[in-house]
């Protein structure tokens, strides 16, 4: 944010804008625009994004639920991938898996998954929300990614962190989402190793945003200052696909 803005001010001003241009004038001043701000719908996705920023700016965390509460069914969008590198990977127990950590860092790293469980491990027991209207309640443990990104020293510059997996896909989070701790890369899911359908062996858990950018089958990170270059500059594959880039709950 290069500009300090009220939430009452915020509220005030953008209620005037919301609907046109001004939503998107305004959101820029303070450094409050989304990847996917271009388009029929940009007003409307500045206008969320830049309000929710605002609104949860004191790092407010999604909801954390007791054991009993946890789902008897765990729906998931999709099986693992049967082939390719994944395969191979699985069928070596993934000890030969890394995570890739690239970008606006001064330690590129390659973390394997013994480097993950040897981080300070944290659980919560969160809801995951898809767009398509089903959801399920379970617990998550992994690293922060907060303290990943510590550890390899991330530029005062950075804006973005990009995450690329092993079945083709890819998204990003701000530094607000990456640096929330509630933000995890889990391994491990209602006490158990990761299964292989919820993303084995690690995925990212944002549980302040819709299950689509809770990204499966990790196998790289990029830090950068800028969506550019990357897909078609929206931000995420899903931005791609029509749905938005900053999916907040």
């Amino acid at each position: 944010m290069t500009r300090r803005l009220t939430r009452r001010g915020w509220l005030t001003t953008a209620a005037a804008a919301a609907g046109g241009v001004g939503a998107v004038g305004l959101a820029g001043r303070f450094g409050l625009i989304p990847p996917d701000y271009h388009g029929l719908y940009g007003a409307g996705e500045t206008l969320t994004y830049a309000t929710q920023r605002l609104l949860t700016s004191g790092r407010s965390r999604a909801r954390e639920f007791a054991r009993s509460d946890i789902s008897p069914v765990a729906p998931v969008n999709g099986p693992a991938p049967t082939g390719g590198d994944y395969a191979r990977l699985r069928d070596g127990g993934f000890a030969d898996w890394r995570l890739q950590v690239d970008g606006l860092i001064e330690r590129p790293t390659a973390l394997s998954l013994d480097d993950l469980t040897r981080l300070p491990a944290h659980s919560q027991i969160t809801m995951q929300a898809c767009e398509e209207g089903w959801s399920f309640i379970a617990e998550w443990t992994g690293a922060q990614l907060a303290a990943v990104l510590d550890s390899v020293g991330v530029a005062p510059r950075a804006r973005y962190v990009f995450f690329f997996t092993l079945d083709g896909w890819f998204d990003s989070l701000d530094m607000a989402d990456a640096l929330h701790p509630q933000t995890l890369l889990a391994y491990g899911m209602n006490g158990r190793d990761l299964p292989l359908d919820h993303g084995a062996p690690a995925r990212l858990k944002v549980p302040r945003q819709l299950g689509y950018k809770n990204l499966k089958y990790l196998a790289r990170m990029t830090v950068t200052d800028t969506v550019d270059g990357i897909g078609r500059g929206l931000g995420s594959g899903a931005a791609e696909a029509g749905y938005s880039w900053y999916a907040g709950i």
